[in-house]
């Protein structure tokens, strides 16, 4: 039950890392006109959740998660560059980096320990950290995997009832639906093999990459 409860808190969206201030292009796709309604948004995060988070972001966390069970220091920080290498935008990466800073400062308050092999690896990406988090607060691989996705599609969803606008009720509607996916997206990133990670969201990657020089915007990215 305790790392049941250590991961709502890495989940939490009071967790200070500034996960809220982040739509990862989403705000540019709205302006522009890509996502307009209820039903783009959720085709617009559907593409994501298959083809960027499912495939990469989480076969690169059971990685971090293994590595660092493992204490396989060589693997942490290969499996970190490697998701560095796989954003396609200055935004994402500046993600990426500032999220990780954000962690590697909050997790020694919460008793995780890092030592100077890893600290970097934390820092330069917001998923190794949370990895280090899971292995250090005994949270399964299947639980973290779960719980991260939850916390992407929560947080993309809210950008999106704020941005298109929507109604909260129509927010959580959509919640619904798209966590239907979750059991499915864990199962098909635990059976990705290493050769297979990596992503495919070519209009995600054109308009974060547009969102850079976006004149009025609300989210950092």
């Amino acid at each position: 039950m305790l790392a049941d409860l250590r991961l709502y808190q890495l989940i939490s969206p009071s967790l200070p890392i500034g996960a809220f201030t982040y739509s990862q292009g989403l705000e540019w796709a709205i302006e522009a006109g890509w996502v307009k309604n209820e039903q783009a948004l959720e085709q617009w995060l559907e593409s994501v959740l298959a083809h960027s988070v499912s495939t990469l972001e989480l076969p690169v966390m059971i990685r971090l998660c293994r590595a660092f069970e493992g204490q396989d220091i060589e693997a942490v920080h290969y499996w970190t560059q490697f998701l560095i290498a796989s954003r396609e935008t200055s935004e994402l990466r500046k993600e990426e980096r500032q999220r990780g800073q954000a962690l590697a400062t909050l997790l020694p308050n919460l008793n995780v320990a890092m030592d100077d092999s890893v600290i970097e690896a934390v820092r330069s990406t917001q998923i190794a950290g949370f990895a280090l988090a899971a292995h250090q607060f005994d949270i399964s691989i299947q639980s973290a995997c779960a719980g991260y996705l939850w916390s992407w599609l929560e947080n993309a969803v809210m950008a999106g009832v704020k941005l298109v606008p929507l109604g909260q009720t129509s927010g959580q509607k959509l919640l619904m639906r798209l966590s239907e996916r979750v059991p499915t997206a864990v199962e098909r990133a635990l059976a990705i093999v290493d050769d297979e990670v990596g992503s495919s969201t070519p209009a995600l990657a054109i308009a974060s990459s547009r969102h850079e020089t976006q004149y009025t915007r609300l989210f950092r990215s």
